[in-house]
């Protein structure tokens, strides 16, 4: 199992924060708006440990979360595609983290695209171990035709997980392609692939039921 890597996330976002600490200035820049300007600052203190501490909180939840599922048997399950997950939300944070405090040293970092960037790698990465996911009520396609029959949530997750990677692929070369449109690209591609995963489950529901609903 991949158990020591999460730790290990962690301990790389403080050791960074560390490392450069004494040099970030005493604003830190924390939030951007759409034209990549800074509009959002904290201390130097908040600036080198907000990220750290949601790297640690994000690992701590999501470890804790099959404990407290009532189908946290299946967890078994897929229990392989569930640390992939961890780390990959995990990595995506670190990977801000990086982002912060290099923009905070002064370095020219395109934020408004290298955010963008993660989330559609981490969506082609969660698309990738979609399809393994059992029935839970934490990871996956939670609908409520896809939590009330096993065959639709196998289904919709076979069906979500490539959609789920050419999504995150198109966010992802978009960010080079047409960075100037990626602010209104990203939120189209992800509200269309939540509409079109939401619509199959119910299709697929429809067609795994019909005999029952005739009669």
């Amino acid at each position: 199992m991949r158990k020591w890597i999460p730790p290990l996330i962690v301990i790389i976002a403080v050791a960074a924060s560390l490392a450069v600490y004494s040099q970030l200035p005493d604003r830190v820049p924390m939030h951007w708006n759409l034209h990549g300007r800074p509009n959002g600052w904290t201390s130097r203190l908040w600036g080198a440990w907000t990220m750290p501490l949601i790297i640690a909180a994000l690992g701590l939840v999501l470890r804790l979360l099959p404990y407290i599922d009532p189908r946290r048997e299946n967890y078994a399950k897929f229990a392989g595609a569930y640390e992939g997950m961890v780390i990959l939300i995990m990595l995506y944070a670190l990977g801000v983290h990086f982002i912060l405090l290099a923009a905070a040293l002064g370095n020219p970092i395109a934020v408004m695209q290298w955010v963008p960037l993660g989330i559609g790698l981490l969506l082609a990465g969660l698309g990738f171990l979609l399809p393994h996911a059992r029935s839970n009520w934490f990871f996956g396609i939670r609908t409520p035709w896809t939590l009330s029959n096993d065959t639709v949530w196998d289904r919709t997750h076979k069906f979500g997980g490539p959609v789920m990677i050419i999504t995150g692929l198109i966010i992802s070369l978009s960010v080079f392609v047409a960075p100037q449109w990626i602010n209104g690209i990203m939120p189209i591609a992800i509200a269309c692939t939540a509409l079109l995963l939401v619509g199959y489950s119910y299709f697929a529901w429809r067609q795994e039921t019909a005999g029952s609903l005739r009669t």
